[in-house]
């Protein structure tokens, strides 16, 4: 089955759910991880590739900018420290 070349960068609902968890603000350093598993039913390991892979997408830069961009900048310090 071909797929539409329109639809190959749709966010799905569990793209959408990562982008909404990584916004939230973290209290304690456990939170975030699980909450990760609890909400996602994801490692985090798995999380933060599926989050890596989305700040490549269109589709999540049109969906939130301003997360999107702020994250990208942050990966790009890190990856100018290695």
């Amino acid at each position: 089955m071909r797929r539409n070349p329109e639809m190959a960068d749709e966010l799905t609902d569990r793209d959408r759910a990562v982008l909404a968890l990584e916004q939230r603000y973290w209290r304690t350093p456990g939170a975030k991880e699980a909450a990760i598993r609890e909400q996602l039913g994801l490692a985090p390991v798995r999380y933060y590739q599926l989050l890596n892979g989305l700040l490549d997408r269109e589709a999540a830069l049109v969906h939130d900018p301003v997360l999107v961009n702020r994250l990208r900048r942050l990966r790009d310090q890190r990856r100018a420290r290695r």
